[in-house]
């Protein structure tokens, strides 16, 4: 509930006022195991845009769309490089993908990433693949959103030149505005840049208004 709330730029009093629920009962729902009524959850679940299995983290361990609901009419929508920049701004989990000399295919692989200015920003290990291949290359990114329960979702795909950042005072910047911190674990110290040199994005919608 809270992950969602935060993914649609919510806060707790916008949501309350959504579902039509007192902001101390969202605040308790957020940080205590659910005792909620069938009435109640299908209330919040509207406030989202999501689904009550979805709340109840239905299908959380599995493959994104392998429990997908079909739902009716289903509208597939264009995205503007704007629309793209603003649904990616507060950063996430995507995926880089480059081509290694000498392999005759892709290598995508899980990045955490921020967005700085106009720029997607990552941290990597200074000799992984990423380091060794794709700095100074032109690079593919891609993030997106899904709901399975829903089979709603957007995808963004980022194409440009990815550049490692070694000035200092550009460092020091990015480091005080786009702390990124990655998942895995390990030295990863060098903040990767990657300036669109052109983004395009797709919505999925049910055919509901």
């Amino acid at each position: 509930m809270a992950h969602r709330r935060i993914e649609l730029g919510l806060t707790r009093p916008q949501l309350a006022e959504r579902a039509g629920m007192a902001l101390g009962y969202i605040d308790y729902l957020e940080h205590n195991p659910p005792n909620l009524s069938r009435a109640a959850l299908n209330r919040l679940a509207d406030a989202l845009h999501t689904s009550p299995d979805s709340l109840l983290g239905a299908g959380f361990e599995e493959p994104a769309g392998s429990a997908s609901t079909r739902i009716p009419d289903p509208r597939l929508c264009s995205l503007d490089s704007q629309e793209c920049m603003e649904l990616i701004g507060k950063g996430g989990v995507g995926r880089i993908a480059f081509t290694v000399a000498g392999d005759t295919a892709p290598t995508v692989l899980p990045v955490n990433f921020l967005i700085a200015g106009n720029g997607v920003v990552f941290r990597t290990a200074a000799h992984g693949m990423i380091a060794e291949h794709a700095i100074g290359i032109d690079v593919c990114f891609e993030t997106d959103r899904l709901d399975g329960a829903t089979s709603e979702g957007w995808s963004v795909l980022i194409t440009g030149r990815a550049r490692a950042v070694r000035d200092t005072a550009e460092l020091s910047a990015l480091r005080a505005t786009a702390p990124v911190r990655p998942w895995a674990a390990g030295k990863r110290d060098l903040l990767v840049m990657i300036v669109p040199t052109k983004i395009t994005g797709r919505r999925v919608l049910g055919g509901h208004p």
